[in-house]
């Protein structure tokens, strides 16, 4: 499958989207772009990116998942990472986004970090 894929579930308050295929420039970097920024207009500002069916995210990709970032932080919002593949992780770490991004390998420990105090 070339592209994105995305699909949205609600957990609760969170809007878990699972994304399957490669997040790069163009369409797939453009469609995780619009999918946050239609969830931050409706008040949707905790987010989980399931990224466990993600191969590949080039920089257009990341810049779209910084942006998102920022778009829900400025609204109060979380966002995290689940089921990073290491190349992807790898990239993190190179571009010390690995300090911004909080990411999980287990779906309820992702879904439990967004309790707020």
């Amino acid at each position: 499958m070339s592209g994105l894929e995305i699909r949205e579930r609600q957990v609760g308050a969170i809007v878990a989207l699972d994304l399957e295929g490669d997040i790069l420039f163009g369409a797939g970097a453009d469609m995780i772009s619009e999918r946050i920024k239609n969830l931050a207009e409706q008040g949707r500002f905790d987010v989980l990116l399931n990224m466990s069916g993600v191969r590949y995210v080039d920089s257009a990709g990341l810049g779209k998942l910084i942006s998102g970032y920022t778009t829900l932080r400025r609204e109060g919002g979380q966002v995290r990472l689940l089921g990073v593949a290491e190349n992807v992780k790898d990239l993190l770490v190179i571009t010390k986004l690995v300090t911004v991004f909080d990411t999980h390998e287990d779906e309820q420990q992702a879904l439990d970090s967004f309790a707020r105090p």
